[in-house]
């Protein structure tokens, strides 16, 4: 049974996908944003070529655990992805602060150049994210 996860920005969405077992994460790639429908169309194109049973999607809290106005935004997004989504996938929020930063980090570690971060910055998000969801699950 596969996962997929998403971190959802403002330009990017980042993507990654469950082995098939459900153990390991893998990055799949970023969308760079261009308007809702289409975002929301390649979203679901994936989940209809991966075919998993839950998404899930970083809830950008803030440090000290509260929701604010990007919460907000990725919920309504969710929300009306819903809507187009196959009726048996879950869906589920994780918490997701600072994997964006540890995404930046693990980049930097591995020498990854400036202007090739912009582009992966978010799927690696997505992959920690993912990764936090599967190892709760075990």
């Amino acid at each position: 049974m596969r996962t997929m996860a998403l971190d959802i920005g403002d330009k990017r969405i980042g993507m990654a996908i469950s082995d098939l077992m459900g153990w390991t994460a893998q990055p799949l790639y970023t969308i760079h944003r261009k308007n809702l429908e289409k975002d929301m169309e390649e979203i679901v194109e994936n989940i209809d070529k991966y075919l998993p049973t839950t998404l899930v999607v970083g809830l950008p809290k803030n440090m000290d655990g509260s929701s604010g106005f990007q919460a907000d935004k990725t919920i309504e997004f969710v929300e009306r992805l819903k809507e187009k989504l196959p009726d048996n996938i879950e869906v589920v929020y994780q918490d997701e602060r600072l994997s964006t930063k540890s995404a930046s980090q693990v980049m930097t570690q591995n020498r990854v150049k400036k202007k090739d971060k912009k582009g992966l910055v978010d799927t690696i998000a997505a992959v920690f994210i993912l990764e936090t969801y599967l190892m709760k699950k075990k």
